[in-house]
């Protein structure tokens, strides 16, 4: 039973995981755009990043119920909605960062282009966290869970990458 229990809660720590990710490349993708077109402002950026991460919540939520009719052939219980909700909305936590930076640049203290700029740093820095989270308690040696983590940090950078030459 207890083994049981553990795959239950490896299950629901991949989920948040999951969504996390997803939210976060999806922020990333949108941050690099912006600052690529640099005429953007504080409150567009923001609206823009904001439909973003609620479409991209969605979808995830969407995809979670979808999945879940095919594997079980039923919606949600109460219990298994309140699972999917909390793993898809609190992802939110993963763009607090730009939300804060761009409300600085709204403020004039900093500039669009800087809140952008370190709205990036921040989320890939985040993937990075996320990612630690992921591999801590797996059982890894140190190089293992560095190349993990170096794996992730460097689909970030690709990310970045490909984002910089779509719109440079």
């Amino acid at each position: 039973m207890a083994h049981e229990i553990d795959d239950a809660e490896r299950a629901a720590r991949a989920a948040h995981l999951k969504e996390r990710i997803y939210l976060t490349f999806a922020a990333l993708a949108v941050v690099i755009t912006l600052s690529s077109h640099g005429h953007a402002t504080a409150g567009q950026s923001a609206t823009t990043l904001i439909v973003t991460v609620l479409g991209t919540l969605l979808a995830v939520f969407t995809a979670d119920l979808v999945s879940h009719l095919v594997v079980h052939g039923r919606l949600f219980t109460r219990a298994e909605l309140r699972h999917a909700v909390g793993s898809s909305f609190g992802a939110l936590s993963t763009v607090v960062l730009p939300f804060l930076f761009l409300g600085v640049a709204a403020l004039g203290v900093w500039s669009t282009e800087a809140a952008l700029h370190a709205s990036a740093i921040a989320l890939l820095a985040s993937l990075i966290v996320i990612g630690w989270v992921a591999v801590r308690r797996i059982p890894l040696t140190w190089f293992q869970r560095l190349i993990a983590l170096g794996a992730e940090a460097a689909l970030g950078l690709a990310v970045i990458g490909l984002q910089v030459l779509a719109h440079g």
